[in-house]
């Protein structure tokens, strides 16, 4: 199990590179994480949901993401609650309060799909969650210590040095372990160093005979590493291209990953705009997902984001919208069961001839099928939907996607009459290079290239695992897999 001293040190790339590493020996990995609470979600083929970055880990362990990889997953959609997923499936939303005593439930859903797991595979590589220090969170912990005590797994622990006071956190994560989880620490991996090691060493030795544990070894950081990440949003840009895709970020925004092809073209300038900031000068909108829809259209107002959409219309500019974008979109929003907050019904953006009202039951489906935008040819679309809004179109024949499955044909998303928005449930929809450079095309970017993400992330997958294999002295975890090499 990896375990950090802090959000973002680096456990889901360890993970992920560790169970390439292995299923490049040949092993049957699969990865796993207990707990995780993010916006950015995944649907299995068997119609469940678990976070982004245990799908990234599957297809680094070269199979197909599962449901019990991520057996309890935490969707924020206020400051203190968030929808609970149990092995892909919705069932309520709890305040902070609630989940705490909700742990105690939990933790037979997370040993059983942990079981499933080990029956199935031959190597579980576990992930854990934030820090197991976060003395607050101790109690009924599923997602740290409680776990690998109840699982009885070894655990390494990681931290980021470029974040500074490593050693700090290393040192004293250990020493807020009570004694038996102090025992299953097998040692400690550093991450995204910077320069000659050489001068590391003496703080590295000084770590290993204060606490008896190893340091198995320190990551180099890796510029230019493009793969997911699980829930912040990459602020870096690139240097200034010809295009401004703006993304407004609302407060649940949700799948920003969907935007990772658009920040990596050489000609897009992507730019996420926060609170006080303006979408004006942007030659394409694209309003993202949300957990909370009703709650972000009224603070995309209160930022007085729709009176720059409506100017980039007029001004004769493209507007997107993903999931919970596009159903802001529409003309009216409805949630009579209150599953996002409060019941209620307001009125959406009025730019296209749909009505979303929130159902109990998810909609968590892989798509395939053909997209068609004004004066352009048919074209292959792929993506996944995560969604409860059903979105009525009072328009026949708007909808630009046809879906073939094995029961039916039916169609998604809606362009308005002028053929200046699209709307459209399919987050991942940029994956498709097809996709990618016909959406762009009818946004008006005429040095247009196909971007493919899948390739982008395999090649950053096999720099993270080969780097791992050259940096840490993995004999220490698997012994009769590698031999013993130094770790610095």
């Amino acid at each position: 199990m990896v375990q950090g001293t802090t959000s973002d040190a680096g456990k889901t790339v360890l993970v992920a590179g560790l169970c390439r590493v292995l299923a490049n020996k040949g092993i049957q990995v699969a990865p796993f994480k207990p707990q995780n609470m993010a916006l950015n979600s995944a649907v299995t083929e068997d119609g469940g949901e678990i976070g982004r970055a245990q799908a990234l880990q599957a297809d680094a362990a070269r199979v197909k993401p599962h449901v019990h990889m991520n057996p309890i997953l935490l969707k924020p959609n206020t400051d203190i609650g968030a929808q609970v997923i149990v092995q892909g499936k919705a069932i309520e939303t709890m305040d902070a309060w609630g989940f705490q005593d909700y742990k105690k439930l939990a933790m037979p859903y997370v040993l059983e799909s942990f079981s499933y797991l080990m029956d199935n595979y031959q190597c579980v590589v576990v992930e854990g969650a934030g820090s197991p220090a976060e003395i607050n969170l101790r109690e009924n912990d599923i997602a740290n210590m409680g776990f690998a005590e109840a699982a009885d797994v070894p655990v390494i622990i990681v931290a980021d040095i470029d974040r500074g006071g490593v050693f700090a956190h290393l040192y004293g994560t250990l020493a807020l372990l009570s004694e038996s989880e102090q025992a299953r620490v097998k040692g400690f991996v550093i991450n995204r160093f910077r320069g000659d090691i050489s001068l590391l060493v003496p703080g590295l030795e000084w770590l290993e005979e204060k606490t008896g544990k190893p340091v198995l070894g320190v990551i180099p950081y890796l510029h230019g590493l493009n793969l997911e990440a699980e829930d912040a949003i990459k602020s870096e840009q690139q240097e200034k291209g010809k295009f401004v895709v703006k993304v407004p970020v609302v407060t649940r925004m949700s799948n920003h990953t969907d935007f990772d092809p658009l920040r990596l073209h050489p000609e897009i300038d992507l730019q996420f705009v926060g609170k006080g900031q303006s979408l004006s000068g942007a030659d394409f909108i694209i309003l993202p997902g949300s957990k909370s829809v009703q709650a972000d259209l009224n603070y995309l107002k209160s930022q007085g984001w729709d009176k720059d959409i409506e100017r980039h219309l007029r001004f004769g500019g493209n507007v997107m919208g993903i999931c919970g974008g596009y159903q802001m979109l529409g003309e009216r929003l409805s949630d009579p069961l209150g599953l996002e907050g409060e019941a209620s019904s307001i009125d959406g953006l009025g730019y296209l001839p749909i009505s979303t009202e929130l159902k109990k039951k998810k909609q968590l489906t892989l798509v395939e099928g053909e997209l068609t935008l004004p004066k352009q040819a048919p074209i292959k679309v792929s993506g996944y939907e995560i969604h409860a809004g059903v979105s009525t179109d009072s328009v026949k024949n708007a909808s630009p996607i046809v879906i073939n499955n094995e029961q039916s044909i039916r169609r998604d998303g809606t362009v308005n009459e002028e053929g200046s928005i699209f709307g459209t449930y399919l987050h991942g929809i940029f994956d498709e290079p097809q996709a990618f450079e016909a959406i762009l095309a009818w946004a008006g970017l005429k040095e247009n290239e196909a971007i493919d993400m899948n390739a982008i992330q395999e090649e950053a997958i096999e720099r993270i695992a080969e780097s791992i294999e050259e940096s840490l002295d993995l004999s220490q975890l698997w012994p009769t897999l590698f031999e013993k090499k130094a770790a610095y």
